[in-house]
């Protein structure tokens, strides 16, 4: 049976944050922990049921992916290993696939990110106003379809139990500056499209995804917290794909079609999820990792 953790334990360590999936301790000036709990969110709430071993496979998608991607950009992990800095009691074998111990970053205060098809906020912005964040597309697009080239379409950082608001580029600039604004985008798009190729050769289009960024003492950039998991990202089968109707995933979203058949208002505390849901979204998760990565959890 895989490992369940619904909320990080670490006696003398000095927890700073915990978010919707991660909890966060502080090692040092320059070290954090950074443990993935098997808690899920959707639209933005932190559901009352975990997913097992969910947190054990964000945590190794994401390093198969900051792995992949250091060619492109640097990312947040140290490389020191997570039971170095256990502490004394704790059990290693619960933590170990699931922390990572990362650089202390400044968190630029966006959410980046970009969409190669038109879907989920997008595509009811779209439907509204034919655009999405500000950028205008083409008149006749149908939900899911290929967008012409991916877009950068940020949002707000919200917190625990608030709702991300889609952004324009010119937001983020006024956030943030102009220089690192354009960072941000540059990389985000590139991390997207190298992703994208990577993933279609092993039959999976990444309809689009979500990813965070840090800056260190000196400015210097850095992708952090997660990357390309099926928590941050769509990814969708592309035997299965068609246009104009939303294509069953490997992610989340499967969680998100069933809460969408309940009478709830997406605000906490959310509802309870059946043993069946929990299943299957457990397996969509292990499918995602095994054909992306080559990983199988035991």
């Amino acid at each position: 049976m895989p490992s369940i953790l619904v909320e990080a334990d670490l006696p003398g360590l000095e927890l700073v944050h915990r978010g919707k999936v991660r909890d966060v301790y502080a090692l040092s000036a320059q070290e954090l922990l950074i443990v993935a709990s098997d808690r899920l969110s959707a639209f933005d709430v932190v559901l009352p049921d975990p997913i097992p071993g969910k947190g054990e496979m964000l945590c190794q998608i994401s390093n198969f992916w900051f792995a992949r991607t250091a060619h492109l950009i640097p990312n947040h992990l140290t490389g020191r290993a997570v039971a170095e800095v256990l502490p004394t009691g704790v059990d290693g074998a619960l933590y170990a696939r699931r922390s990572v111990v990362a650089r202390r970053l400044r968190p630029v205060p966006v959410e980046a990110i970009v969409r190669g098809f038109l879907i989920g906020s997008g595509w009811k912005d779209y439907q509204a106003r034919g655009e999405v964040c500000g950028i205008p597309l083409p008149t006749g697009l149908r939900q899911a379809e290929q967008l012409p080239e991916p877009i950068f379409t940020p949002s707000t950082k919200a917190a625990v139990g608030a709702h991300d608001q889609n952004v324009s580029f010119d937001a983020v600039v006024a956030l943030v500056g102009g220089e690192l604004a354009e960072q941000v985008r540059t990389a985000t798009l590139a991390i997207y499209r190298f992703a994208a190729a990577f993933a279609a050769e092993r039959g999976i289009l990444i309809a689009d995804t979500k990813l965070e960024f840090g800056t260190d003492a000196d400015g210097k950039l850095y992708v952090m917290d997660e990357m390309l998991t099926p928590d941050s990202s769509r990814f969708w089968p592309a035997d299965q794909y068609r246009v104009g109707t939303s294509p069953p995933s490997y992610d989340k979203q499967f969680v998100r079609d069933y809460l969408e058949t309940l009478d709830w208002d997406k605000t906490a505390p959310g509802p309870r999820i059946p043993a069946a849901i929990i299943a299957a979204t457990a397996a969509r998760y292990a499918e995602a990792l095994q054909r992306l990565a080559d990983i199988r959890l035991d």
